[in-house]
């Protein structure tokens, strides 16, 4: 017996990757999954796609699943993924927004092109697919049926840090935390939970940007995409049904459930304040927390 056995997921970018293992130890775990992968539509007539392959292991496994080539940042792309999950295994439980890309380039190098195709993969290609698995759960839970959904977001350390060269990917990943927060507070009260991972693992987007995340010969692997699906599979799974809006970072073993914004520093009385007022109250104002920006990653 799985944790997931009678469920069925999405995987949005699982031809390869961390969804890829998304898929994978979810389908292990005996979800059906729908296999979402863009670039499939595009293979050579003959050439077997990275999606497919995901399919096969996934039969081979014991579980079922099915290729989807949709664009998730389209409106009735999305809707049709959310279709293909119910027509073909009868339900939808289970929705993974991983799909992704990079244009990385500073603020006074970056194109509009560069900046409107991350924002709208990213931030619509999360949003779209979210908002019509939403109107399935929310139209079974009005007639009275029990609904035990998951959406699983991917956000980012870039989205809540801020990462030089990144403005495009960090303002979609901050977006994607704080649709995560929203979603959370919408759909709860439907049975379903919305959680978002912030992963640091070895992707086609980042093993040639950070030779460190070179697979080792030997020893962990801190930058397997497995050890992101574990935690993935937990927030899947009916035993994970009391944890919502929350945002984790996981990087190899370590796992850190990540806190909004919160107060540092105040200044407080019944009255304005003067321009020169605030000059002089500065230093109260950040007695306990610097003034100027942190270092990108606090770990």
């Amino acid at each position: 017996m799985g944790l997931l056995d009678g469920k069925v997921a999405i995987v949005t970018g699982s031809g390869q990757g961390i969804g890829r293992a998304e898929a994978l130890l979810l389908a292990s775990e005996g979800a059906k999954v729908v296999v979402n992968d863009i670039s499939a539509a595009r293979a050579k007539e003959g050439e077997k796609h990275p999606a497919e392959e995901v399919v096969e292991a996934i039969k081979a496994g014991g579980s079922d699943a099915v290729v989807n080539t949709s664009d998730v940042s389209s409106w009735s792309e999305a809707k049709d993924m959310v279709d293909q999950a119910i027509d073909t295994f009868g339900q939808l439980d289970i929705l993974v927004n991983n799909a992704g890309i990079t244009r990385d380039k500073m603020s006074f190098n970056m194109d509009e092109s560069d900046w409107d195709d991350v924002i709208r993969v990213h931030l619509k290609g999360h949003f779209a697919p979210a908002r019509h698995a939403a109107v399935y759960w929310r139209g079974r839970a009005k007639a009275g049926e029990s609904v035990t959904g998951r959406i699983i977001n991917t956000a980012s350390e870039s989205g809540l840090f801020g990462n030089p060269g990144q403005g495009n990917y960090a303002a979609a990943k901050g977006g994607i935390a704080s649709l995560t927060n929203v979603l959370a507070r919408e759909l709860g009260r439907y049975g379903v939970t919305v959680n978002a991972i912030s992963p640091r693992a070895r992707t086609a987007m980042t093993e040639d940007v950070f030779p460190e995340m070179a697979k080792p010969e030997d020893g962990f692997d801190v930058f397997d995409p497995r050890n992101v699906a574990q935690l993935v599979t937990y927030l899947a799974s009916d035993e994970a049904k009391d944890v919502n809006g929350q945002n984790f970072i996981v990087f190899g073993g370590n796992i850190w459930v990540m806190g909004g914004y919160h107060p540092v520093g105040q200044l407080t009385r019944d009255s304005m304040w003067s321009v020169k007022e605030l000059i002089d109250a500065q230093g109260e104002l950040f007695k306990d927390a610097p003034s100027s920006i942190a270092p990108f990653s606090i770990f």
